[in-house]
């Protein structure tokens, strides 16, 4: 090491091992088998986004699962190229998670049995995670970059597949952006980001007495979305269920279609990140129309998402056109596609330095009315978004403040332990203990090699 770098102290060491196994102790205490859980109690099956976050961890501590753990999401890919939001376990019961395989109804395909898995999607982050599995495996030698590369050739297609679903089927609003259909799919929850698109679909309160809530069972209801935001959850997956989860004429029929700014910027990076992928798998032409895709979502979302007044990224209610007035950590993804305008950085750089977030930034804006210090996605402090974040920044070359948040991640987590989300004032971990992206992604951040800046700022 240069004689001029500062060296770590040995507390910042003695805390980053410390953090390091009680992370893969996580990782170790939720793998399934052949798959990872997001936290045993309340979420006791695979979900989708969750796998490509503990992937990226599972690569420093357990590459062999980490790959193992996509293909197993992949193995319940549909025909039609979506990736479902839940794998159900089928040795967990049906009493163990609501909703569970039979409320949701799919039917067998493939090599799925009946009720396999649920009819909707999630951030399609999935690409993003391999090629960093593979970036690590790149490090180790031949024989691992050999091994790695058979896993990217599998997964290619299936990746190319999810992607062309979520243009052909879901491009609702006819613009270039794919729309969710249930809050589910953003994997952000109960955002307020979709409460006014929300506010127009039915809350059938007696729902809730057919079909019961279970995480209530087992989590602090002040945490969770309310009552009349889980009808309106249970109604649409009924509405969508009805026509066998088909998307032709989706308009039309049901009850929500939002462009989520978080979404589709992922759906960016994930082009990129097939790029990379084609790239080493000697695919030239198709790299080349990757990053292509990649340039026209970025477009796509200036042009339909951004506010020129609040100088941030909003969710689109398709139905009306019109951008929600929230401001939620959803706006500041689009920082990880590099062809983002300079406006469109200055205006998320702004917006995130401002008093409404800060690092770590909340989910929602700190001075809004409705700000929530407890309930999931309206206020509590989230390591992915974060995650993203910090990913974003470096992509405009914004080292100083990348550091920053990583610094305030790394001592978020190791003070409070690895929570499903943090509360944003106290830092008190709350939702689901021993969650698994969490844990997955403080692997990530310790790999990362800027110590000597966190040891000046711990």
């Amino acid at each position: 090491m240069h004689p001029a770098t500062p060296q770590p102290s040995a507390s910042v060491i003695e805390m980053s091992a410390e953090l390091w196994n009680s992370a893969a102790d996580v990782l170790e205490t939720n793998w399934s088998g052949d798959h990872m859980v997001p936290s045993r109690r309340l979420y006791p099956h695979q979900w989708s986004w969750d796998t490509a976050f503990t992937a990226i961890g599972l690569a420093y501590v357990n590459p062999a699962r980490a790959w193992r753990d996509l293909r197993s999401l992949f193995e319940a890919q549909w025909p039609d190229g979506r990736v479902p939001h839940i794998v159900f376990d089928p040795a967990t019961a049906e009493s163990g998670y609501f909703p569970g395989p039979a409320f949701w109804g799919v039917p067998a395909y493939g090599k799925r049995p009946v009720n396999g898995s649920t009819g909707i999607v999630q951030p399609p982050l999935h690409a993003v995670a391999a090629w960093k599995v593979y970036r690590r495996a790149a490090a180790h030698g031949a024989a691992c970059v050999q091994q790695a590369q058979a896993e990217l050739a599998w997964l290619y297609p299936r990746l190319v597949a999810q992607q062309e679903y979520l243009i052909a089927r879901r491009d609702l609003g006819g613009g270039g952006l794919a729309s969710i259909v249930h809050p589910w799919e953003s994997g952000l929850d109960n955002s307020p980001a979709w409460d006014e698109a929300m506010a127009n679909v039915p809350a059938d309160l007696s729902l809730l007495t057919t079909f019961r809530r279970r995480d209530l069972d087992v989590a602090d209801a002040a945490h969770r979305p309310t009552d009349r935001d889980y009808a309106r959850y249970v109604g649409l997956v009924l509405s969508y269920r009805a026509e066998g989860y088909s998307d032709t004429g989706l308009l039309s029929r049901h009850d929500l279609a939002v462009e989520c700014p978080s979404f589709n910027a992922i759906r960016g990076a994930a082009e990129l990140a097939l790029a990379q992928i084609a790239g080493v798998l000697g695919r030239t032409a198709e790299a080349a129309a990757h990053r292509e895709r990649a340039h026209r979502i970025t477009t796509a979302i200036v042009a339909h998402l951004w506010n020129p007044r609040t100088r941030t990224f909003h969710a689109r209610d398709v139905r009306t056109g019109k951008l929600s007035p929230a401001r939620c950590v959803s706006g500041f993804m689009p920082l990880l596609l590099p062809d983002l305008p300079a406006e469109q950085v200055e205006g998320i750089l702004a917006e995130v330095r401002s008093e409404r977030f800060g690092f770590p930034a909340p989910s929602y804006d700190r001075t809004a009315t409705d700000f929530d210090t407890m309930r999931y996605w309206r206020g509590p402090v989230w390591i992915n978004m974060n995650w993203l974040l910090r990913r974003g920044l470096l992509m405009h070359g914004r080292r100083d403040e990348a550091e920053e948040l990583r610094a305030a991640m790394v001592r978020l987590v190791h003070r409070n332990g690895h929570f499903e989300y943090f509360h944003p004032a106290t830092g008190e971990g709350l939702g689901a203990p021993t969650f698994s992206w969490t844990a997955a992604l403080a692997l990530d951040l310790l790999a990362d090699r800027s110590v000597p800046a966190y040891a000046k700022a711990a």
